[in-house]
């Protein structure tokens, strides 16, 4: 979420909105015909699902490059997940979605560089007059906690914010496992977790290494790391390793 605001009026502003609908309708539609024609003929299959922030500079479809019908994608206001048993909303009903009606088989939480709701966390008096806002962000007070941590105070503010925003990632990585859709398809071996960074500055993306414990930037070419590799676990084996 970004905290900057147009400096043109507004008016302005939506009627290039409206403009690119006519554009999308005259342009591009025609070219893409078939592929939506297929899309309702067959109905989507994304491949993954995308939980991003609702910043207007975070693009899902545009970072992937992705074509419609490719990505499933949820965007709010800090890439958040709320665990299962705290709220039952719009987050909580497209992952359950995506994993048992679609059969998305990985799962990317996505955070970014500049966010405007992690900068909150660390300002939090300009939240006071965004009551729904400030409640929504304590889902990433694990994430606020560890900073707190492994910083001093003397730190600086754009070192604090920038590892606020990764460890926020991570939190929210916790948190989606605490739905029962996603644990009981990661147990079938059936679901990945992914972390994801965006760079705005640089147009770069960091993967979070759960092997590592470490994010670090995607390669042309190369398979990326993977918060939470999909791997079968039989119940059974399950409960013997944790009673050992």
């Amino acid at each position: 979420m970004s905290d900057h605001h147009s400096s043109g009026p507004a008016e302005s502003a939506f009627d290039d909105v409206a403009r690119g609908v006519a554009r999308f309708r005259g342009e591009v539609f025609p070219r893409q015909k078939s592929l939506y024609q297929r899309l309702i003929r067959d109905g989507q299959k994304p491949r993954a699902l995308m939980i991003s922030c609702a910043d207007s500079r975070v693009i899902p479809e545009l970072i992937t490059q992705s074509h419609p019908g490719e990505l499933f994608v949820c965007r709010n206001a800090g890439n958040i997940v709320p665990p299962y048993a705290q709220m039952n909303g719009g987050v909580s009903s497209a992952i359950e979605y995506a994993v048992l009606a679609l059969g998305v088989r990985d799962i990317v939480i996505c955070g970014h560089s500049d966010c405007g709701a992690m900068a909150a966390l660390l300002k939090p008096d300009v939240l006071d007059s965004m009551p729904n806002v400030a409640a929504w962000l304590r889902h990433s007070a694990a994430a606020e906690r560890i900073v707190d941590r492994s910083l001093p105070p003397t730190a600086p503010p754009a070192e604090r914010h920038r590892l606020l925003a990764l460890e926020n990632v991570i939190a929210q990585l916790n948190n989606l496992r605490t739905h029962p859709s996603v644990a009981a398809a990661m147990a079938d071996g059936g679901l990945a977790l992914h972390g994801w960074f965006f760079e705005l500055e640089h147009g770069r993306v960091l993967a979070y290494d759960g092997e590592t414990g470490r994010f670090v930037p995607m390669q042309e070419g190369a398979p990326p790391p993977v918060a939470v590799a999909a791997r079968a676990v039989h119940p059974v084996e399950s409960a013997r390793a944790a009673a050992e």
